[in-house]
């Protein structure tokens, strides 16, 4: 009976205990309510600030970019105004630059209309002048002439008092020569070194010089720039002849120039006005320098060829390249009688035709038909003679192929570079 007393006792304090309990808990819900109300209440609160300062942050953002953008847009206006003066300048400098140029072109003008005029003048007083100079240089050079040539006469009277006079020469054999024959020559350099040695030599076989005083004659020969050559010859060698020889040839001599004349052969053509002698020597004159080390016969060959295709009139050149000349004297005698019988030919049927027209076709010129049949047989027994005698040296040497009995431009002998 006590325990269960115990017992109920015991339940008695647990339940007050939890009745304890649950009036606490009760009071600490309540409690927790009141302070989750405050809590949402306070929170509430702060949302609402935050969103009014958030609304004034964007008001305050918005106005500063919008007063931002105003400045923007201005400072752009502005600059656009700016330009468009600045380009309404440009616009109105390019008309100004515009009006100074056609007034600075027309200064030109004018300018060069006076120079030029200006300039007329002096060419009429320069050349006015030129012409006095040279009626007075010519006086002078008339005057010098006559002073040489009484110096000449001088010179002369006492070189034929000196001759009379006997003169022992010493023994040395390098001074010994027999007394010049033919007058010495003078080289400046200005004509063809090529000529000037030719007649050099001929004068000093005529004269009989040895090598020593040929070299002393040449070396007295220069003149102008030829003997500044002489500068460049060591003075023990200025007695030595091949040494001077060479030293010339390298300055004034032509073997360089082969090429060049023959290509100036090659395409010589007689000119308007040009006589076929003056054609001829020409040829001549080219052939000389161009096959200076070429046969005779060759040369005689190729320079008949060349004055045939220079030749401008085509009959008379189809006439005399059928002649077949084996000289260049032969085709020039040949084509100037061709000429001469075909401008007789003319002056004939130009006297028949007139001789119509007057109706008096009966009388002719006796001599002018004596003269015409002379040309005639002429020509004849100048063609036959031709036909009679063989087309073509035998002896002439192709430069091409090396062979003989043809010339180089009829060679048919074809080249490595033509096989290719």
């Amino acid at each position: 009976m006590a325990e269960n007393a115990d017992l109920l006792a015991l339940l008695a304090e647990m339940k007050k205990s939890m009745e304890k309990g649950q009036e606490e808990m009760r009071k600490g819900q309540a409690e927790m309510k009141d302070r989750m109300e405050k809590g949402q209440e306070e929170m509430k609160d702060r949302m609402e600030k935050g969103q009014e300062e958030m609304r004034k942050r964007q008001e305050e953002m918005k106005n500063q970019i919008q007063s931002h953008v105003e400045s923007k847009v201005g400072e752009i206006k502005d600059h656009v105004s700016s330009c468009i003066e600045k380009i309404e300048d440009v616009q109105s400098v390019k008309r100004e630059i515009g009006e100074v140029k056609g007034e600075v072109e027309r200064k030109i003008e004018e300018v060069k209309d006076k120079v030029q005029g200006k300039i007329e003048e002096v060419e009429d007083k320069v050349q006015g002048k030129i012409e006095e100079v040279e009626d007075k240089v010519q006086g002078k050079i008339e005057e010098v002439k006559e002073k040489v040539q009484v110096k000449i006469g001088d010179l002369e009277k006492r070189l034929s008092e000196l001759e009379d006079r006997p003169i022992n020469f010493p023994s040395n054999p390098d001074l010994t020569y027999s007394r010049p024959t033919v007058k010495s020559l003078t080289f400046d350099g200005q004509t063809s070194w090529t000529v000037f040695k030719t007649q050099f030599d001929v004068v000093s076989s005529a004269n009989g010089w040895n090598n020593r005083v040929k070299a002393s004659q040449l070396v007295a020969s220069l003149r102008g720039t030829a003997a500044e050559v002489l500068q460049g010859i060591l003075s023990d060698k200025l007695t030595d002849l091949m040494t001077i020889e060479n030293a010339l040839e390298a300055r004034f001599g032509d073997s360089h120039l082969t090429q060049f004349y023959r290509t100036e052969l090659k395409t010589r053509r007689q000119k308007p006005g040009e006589s076929l002698q003056v054609l001829a020597a020409d040829v001549e004159r080219l052939m000389s320098l161009a096959y200076v080390e070429c046969p005779q016969d060759v040369r005689d060959s190729l320079a008949a060829q060349y004055f045939v295709d220079a030749i401008r009139d085509e009959d008379t050149q189809h006439a005399t390249r059928l002649m077949d000349a084996k000289d260049l004297k032969s085709a020039l005698a040949y084509s100037m009688k061709y000429e001469a019988t075909k401008t007789v030919s003319k002056t004939s049927r130009n006297v028949r035709s007139i001789e119509v027209e007057d109706g008096t076709g009966k009388e002719k010129d006796e001599k002018f038909d004596c003269l015409l049949k002379t040309l005639e047989k002429l020509l004849n027994s100048h063609v036959a003679g031709k036909r009679n005698t063989p087309r073509r040296n035998p002896n002439v040497t192709c430069w091409k192929c090396n062979k003989k009995g043809h010339v180089q431009r009829e060679c048919q002998t074809i080249s490595p570079n033509q096989e290719n």
